[in-house]
């Protein structure tokens, strides 16, 4: 994958959330509030999600944009990551390595994913 030069790292990203909380956010919500309003974003795109893949329809003059609704949950992840401590960059990472060392051959043996 080619790299462009407006590409954000994870680390950027957290920092850039940072700096917009400090500068126009006066400060994080709690944790928990974050909890309950990441909660809310993830049903907001669940919504959408429903509504163009699934059976549910959308209302007369409702637009949706699947994107934004990801960059919601994405920033609210952002907030708590920053506020708890987390480098996303580094959890990322150690995710990766776990699923991979777990279901490298998992997934591939799979006849439900594989159809044989």
């Amino acid at each position: 994958m080619e790299k462009h030069p407006d590409d954000i790292t994870l680390r950027q990203a957290q920092q850039m959330v940072d700096s917009w909380i400090r500068t126009y956010g006066v400060r994080y919500f709690s944790e928990l509030t974050n909890m309950a309003v990441l909660t809310e974003e993830v049903g907001e795109l669940a919504r959408v999600i429903a509504r163009r893949y699934g059976e549910q329809s959308f209302k007369p003059g409702e637009k949706a944009n699947l994107g934004d609704e990801m960059a919601d949950v994405l920033w609210v992840l952002l907030c708590l990551a920053n506020q708890t401590g987390v480098d996303l960059t580094e959890e990322l990472r150690r995710n990766l390595e776990k699923k991979t060392l777990r279901d490298k051959e998992r997934h591939k043996n799979n006849e439900k994913l594989t159809g044989q």
